[in-house]
């Protein structure tokens, strides 16, 4: 019986519900769409190209495990964990005999990669470029349509992709940037694969070049093997796997190959179940408040009918699964509607990310039923407890008291409401003082926006009462500004719930886009201003290719300049990453200074490592104490420190030599060249005229380009949490259309009772400012008390970058928003006569 009456209810109030349905689809829309990102993180295909001819891979192992023992109350507890390393690894070339002599095993093709950039105009068009040995083309298998395979050193065979779109033909020459100093090929051959390649274009070197380059001496990037006539892929696997036993060989069959080739895409998992995961727990938090502060607009509206339902016997438990079923009804509309729309929201997310570079094109967008199941579960829960929240107080209370309070609001808050809002409040601080003592991005980020919404929350609960305080504040000068503002005056402090409603959404607004806006910037700027006090360099040599060469370097000390090659990676230390990068030892303290506050740099060697302030602390290291670590290409070391520093943000957390980092990277090619001379920047570029790509800046003009840098990393995180902003300003749309549309009957009294249609409508603006002040001030206080604990955990110091005209931005769309959410409704509402309005029933 209540379920049909719940139906009469909701069709009979489709206007009333369109609120609480919009937040719910919206919400419905935004989780399905973060679960798709989340699920094509954890399945998403990584489709084979390079290996489509070649059943079975052979890789070396991509991870660093770390295996811990536990013994408690005579129980064993054994737990293995892996995290990816940041290079790619390679195997010995010495395995090839032992897979040559596995049964089954036809032919063992070995295949070496790297990188090798084609200088060509048009550039390869987005396509990652990858130099190979001739004799691994079979694995794709790419066959010669023109020309010859290559024989000597300066022989190239370009695939036919390249050749169409770079013009390219047989005989030409073509400038090649590998792993070392650039260098001119000849075109011997044109190949093609017999289905197209899409995300890669190859070049292939003869197999003495194509070691050369690898730089890898006895190694090999991995094994295709191909199997006897007659042989199944499943018993050639198990014949591998076998032979490989006591290896660190890992051995890939199926949509697995493509992990072995595309690691970027394998790396790429990791990070988009990260983006993922966070976008969805922050958009369900956000999600519960708004809709929460929704559904307590809709009882509010609704107060007189269940107070005369309370009245004629209605008991509270009926009241309660009343209001209980409709949010059902309305959330599993919403919540099937949002969800088909949320399909296609992951799907652009997905291709955005990929444009952006964040997500390689090879991890394929993965689509099932479970993001979308996932979005109406989540919403059926958040509309049912919503519902439950927003009428405990209607159900408990008298039928008597529930009359006299449909009329006029309760002198205060109830106790419980109160004392739920101070405490998470002081979770709110809590989270505010642990994020100051957070030194990691990927420790502080996610308490950031937590801290953001908890605090949120505490001012939706003490909103009555925050509401009230401001007029304290704000009745004495409003009420000098004419009659409009002395009855928007009285109505914020008489009806001062329903304005918390609005203010909630609006506080979250201003202060989530704050955060979202100048995290990033807080930490950039540190970083920047510490490399800027520690590069002490004349000139900086910078590449607008792949990288600086290690000969022009050469080049550049034959002058006697002092040239610091800087490499960067990141490392493991147990299973925890830290950037790093490598210098060039001698001279080092001409070009750079890190703020070292114990031992010396001198003492830097391919045995020796600095460490930041910030590892050491973590580390427990000192000058002289061990660490043993993996570099980027999974090659455990054991290092001694030979000095500390302070400028940790600004240039990693470990300092090696360059030699050693360039042995262990996939490209040596130096981000930059730290360079000390007397040489002018005119002599400097024409020394390195041989070099293309490579040009001479100050450090000035280096720092503007690491800005631009840190500007495009930060798109990926605006992105990312754009969606829960515009979701928020959706919901302040909809809290102010919904709190003003119910004012109708209200309206038509004020005009009976002489007040002109422009009196209230500027009643209208005067309280649609007066809240929105209210609100910025709110959110700009949790953003300032979040962003300053996050500068001081993440650099040391209280000073978050805020930049003021983008500040006043968003207080400007926020005012906007409001102002527009008032005054439409609030036009609509007054051009139905005052008359037919008042004598109307309600």
């Amino acid at each position: 019986m209540m379920l049909r009456y719940a139906l009469k209810s909701v069709r009979a109030r489709k206007a009333g519900f369109l609120g609480a349905f919009l937040a719910l689809m919206c919400a419905a829309a935004l989780i399905t769409a973060c679960g798709t990102l989340l699920e094509t993180g954890l399945r998403g295909t990584i489709r084979t190209e390079r290996y489509a001819a070649t059943p079975v891979v052979v890789s070396a192992d991509q991870s660093v495990h770390q295996t811990t023992v536990k013994h408690k109350k005579g129980k064993t507890t054994i737990k293995h964990k892996a995290k990816p390393i940041a290079e790619r690894a390679w195997l010995p070339q010495s395995l090839e005999g032992t897979l040559a002599h596995s049964p089954g095993v036809a032919r063992v093709v070995p295949e070496l990669t790297f990188p090798a950039e084609p200088l060509v105009p048009d550039g390869t068009g987005g396509r990652t470029a990858y130099g190979h040995a001739w004799e691994s083309a079979a694995l794709t298998p790419y066959r010669l349509t023109a020309g010859n395979a290559p024989k000597d050193a300066t022989d190239l065979v370009v695939d036919s992709w390249l050749a169409e779109r770079a013009h390219l033909k047989v005989g030409g020459r073509l400038t090649v940037q590998s792993t070392q100093a650039p260098r001119s090929y000849r075109i011997s051959g044109i190949a093609t694969p017999p289905t197209d390649v899409r995300h890669q274009t190859s070049l292939f070197f003869s197999t003495a070049e194509a070691r050369r380059l690898a730089a890898h001496s006895g190694k090999v990037t991995a094994f295709g093997v191909l199997p006897d006539q007659g042989t199944d892929t499943g018993r050639l696997r198990q014949a591998v796997v076998q032979a490989l036993r006591g290896t660190n060989a890992q051995v890939s069959s199926g949509d697995a190959r493509g992990t072995a080739e595309f690691l970027d895409a394998a790396a790429a998992r990791t990070k988009l179940v990260s983006i993922g995961g966070a976008m969805g727990g922050t958009s369900l938090l956000v999600a519960v408040l708004v809709v929460v502060g929704t559904f307590a607009l809709t009882v509010q509206q609704r107060y007189r009918e269940l107070a005369l339902l309370r009245a004629i016997a209605a008991n509270s438990g009926q009241i309660r699964s009343l209001l209980g079923r409709e949010a059902l009804i309305v959330g599993a509309v919403a919540g099937i509607a949002g969800a088909l729309l949320g399909l296609p929201l992951g799907s652009w997310l997905h291709s955005r990310f990929v444009a952006m570079g964040a997500v390689p094109a090879t991890l394929q967008h993965t689509v099932s039923v479970f993001p979308a199941f996932a979005g109406v579960t989540a919403t059926l829960a958040g509309a049912w407890a919503s519902a439950r929240v927003a009428s405990r107080r209607i159900a408990r209370i008298r039928p008597a008291e529930a009359l006299a309070e449909s009329h006029t609001e309760p002198a205060r808050p109830p106790w419980g409401r109160v004392l739920a809002g101070l405490l998470l409040l002081a979770g709110g601080t809590v989270l505010v003082v642990v994020l100051a003592s957070l030194h990691t991005e990927p420790a502080s980020t996610p308490v950031t926006f937590l801290a953001v919404v908890v605090l949120s929350s505490s001012v939706a609960l003490l909103g009555p009462l925050l509401v009230k305080a401001a007029m304290l504040l704000l009745g004495g000068p409003l009420r000098l500004t004419g009659p409009g503002s002395r009855l928007a005056t009285a109505n914020l402090r008489g009806n001062a719930a329903r304005m918390a409603s609005v203010v909630t959404p609006l506080t979250l607004l201003v202060g989530m886009t704050c955060t979202v806006l100048f995290v990033q910037p807080t930490l950039g700027n540190a970083a920047r201003a510490q490399a800027r006090e520690g590069v002490r360099a004349d000139w900086v040599v910078v590449s607008a290719g792949p990288g600086v060469p290690a000969e022009a370097a050469r080049e550049l000390r034959a002058q006697h300049d002092v040239a610091t090659e800087v490499v960067r990676t990141t490392v493991r230390v147990g299973l925890d990453k830290y950037a790093a990068q490598g210098v060039t030892p001698v001279g080092l303290t001409r070009t750079w200074d890190p703020g070292v506050t114990a031992g010396s740099l001198d003492r830097l060697t391919d045995r020796t490592v600095a460490v930041s302030e910030l590892a050491a602390d973590q580390l427990h290291l000192k000058p002289g104490s061990t660490l043993k670590l993996t570099l980027g290409d999974g090659t455990p070391a054991t290092l001694t420190v030979a000095a500390v520093y302070t400028k940790g943000l600004g240039f990693g957390d470990l300092t090696f030599t360059h030699d050693l980092v360039a042995r262990h990277v996939d490209s040596p090619l130096a981000t930059s060249v730290l360079l000390s001379t007397t040489r002018t920047q005119t002599q400097i570029g024409t020394a390195l005229r041989d070099f293309p790509g490579v040009r001479v800046v100050s450090p000035q003009t280096a720092d503007h380009l690491q800005a631009k840098q840190q500007q495009a990393n930060a798109e990926v995180n605006y992105l990312a949490m754009g969606l829960v902003l515009a979701f928020t300003a959706i919901a302040v749309v909809n809290t102010l259309a919904m709190s003003v549309s119910e004012r109708v009957r209200e309206f038509a009294l004020l005009r009976l009772a002489g007040a002109t249609r422009r009196q209230v409508l500027r009643m209208l603006r005067t309280e649609a400012l007066s809240v929105l002040l209210l609100a910025t001030v709110l959110g700009s206080g949790i953003a300032l008390a979040v962003l300053t604990a996050f500068s001081v955990g993440m650099t040391g110091r209280a000073a978050p970058a805020v930049t003021p005209l983008l500040y006043v931005a968003v207080v400007a769309v926020a005012g906007l928003l409001a102002l527009v959410a008032t005054a439409l409704p609030g036009r609509a509402a007054l051009r139905v006569r005052a008359v037919t309005v008042a004598t109307a029933e309600e």
